[in-house]
C-alpha cells in the first residue's frame, strides 16, 4: 500500500487549503484513511479519519467545524482546512489501515510522506 499526500503550502491566518492523498496497491474497501500532523519539537498526533466508503468521520475535538475529511470514487482522500490559524503549522500525514481507525498514531499501519502546511501572521 502507498500514499501519497500533496497539496500543502504557505497561508495566511484565515485561509483555507486541501491537501489530497491518493492511494494505491491495494483494496481499500475496508479500510480506514485517516490524517495525522505533527508540528517541529511535538509528537505526530490525530487529526481525522474516515471509512473507506466515506462515513463515518472522526475529528480531533479542538478540529472540529474548521477541518473535512472527505474522499471522492477514486483512491483518493481529502482533507479540507479553514480559518486556519498559526498553531496549525505542521507537517501533515495521511495514513490507512485495515482495521478500524484509531486515534493512536502507531496504531497505523501505512502512511504517505507528509506535506507541509505553515500558516503566517
Amino acid at each position: 500500500v502507498q500514499l501519497q499526500a500533496s497539496g500543502g503550502g504557505l497561508v495566511q491566518v484565515g485561509g483555507s487549503l486541501r491537501l489530497s492523498c491518493v492511494v494505491s496497491g491495494g483494496t481499500f474497501s475496508n479500510y480506514a484513511m485517516g490524517w495525522f500532523r505533527q508540528a517541529p519539537g511535538r509528537e505526530r498526533a490525530f487529526v481525522a479519519a474516515v471509512r473507506w466508503r466515506g462515513s463515518p468521520t472522526y475529528y480531533a475535538d479542538s478540529l472540529r467545524g474548521r477541518f473535512r475529511i472527505s474522499r471522492d470514487s477514486a483512491n483518493t482522500f481529502y482533507l479540507q482546512m479553514n480559518s486556519l490559524q498559526p498553531e496549525d503549522t505542521a507537517t501533515y500525514y495521511c495514513a490507512a489501515d485495515p482495521r478500524d481507525y484509531s486515534r493512536i498514531t502507531r496504531e497505523w499501519n501505512f502512511w504517505g510522506q507528509g506535506t507541509q502546511v505553515t500558516v503566517s501572521s
